[in-house]
């Protein structure tokens, strides 16, 4: 199973629309927030499954804030992030991700990408495609492949 992760578009589809097709073939979209009203465009356009939560910025949003499931095996708790304080790090997150006995944590808000696979847990972020705030600046955004053995694999792609 071939999953796009994004986050952090602001209503902007440009970059968007290039990092969906730079990923091709994708079986599901997830998105973290701060969408800005983009919701039906993402959905419209994704040409897959799509899940999205609310952002600091999704001001009249129907999303939830937070959604807990499990895909290709693996639990996943997704949120944006701001809750958790995750500006200022990680540990309240992934603390949250594993009394939630997830297996992924995914969450967006800082606009910067970050892995970080241990053997309880796996925290990330895809960064941000429309404000990118790393070195270089570049939109990014995530793919996460399961496999049928349960293996999972994470890289990170710049539009």
């Amino acid at each position: 199973m071939r999953i796009m992760i994004v986050s952090d578009t602001h209503g902007r589809h440009g970059s968007f629309d290039k990092a969906l097709e730079q990923a091709g073939k994708i079986d599901m979209l997830l998105h973290m927030g701060d969408v800005e009203g983009g919701e039906s465009y993402i959905e419209a356009v994704a040409g897959c499954p799509v899940c999205m939560v609310a952002g600091n910025n999704d001001f009249f949003s129907f999303l939830e804030k937070e959604r807990e499931f499990t895909v290709g095996g693996k639990r996943i708790f997704m949120t944006h992030g701001h809750y958790y304080y995750v500006s200022v790090g990680t540990e309240r997150i992934k603390s949250e991700g594993l009394s939630r006995k997830a297996d992924i944590v995914m969450f967006g808000h800082t606009h910067r990408p970050f892995l970080e696979e241990s053997e309880n847990i796996t925290v990330l972020n895809p960064g941000s495609l429309s404000y990118p705030r790393q070195p270089g600046r570049q939109g990014s955004y995530m793919i996460m492949e399961i496999f049928p053995d349960g293996r999972v694999e994470y890289t990170t792609h710049y539009v």
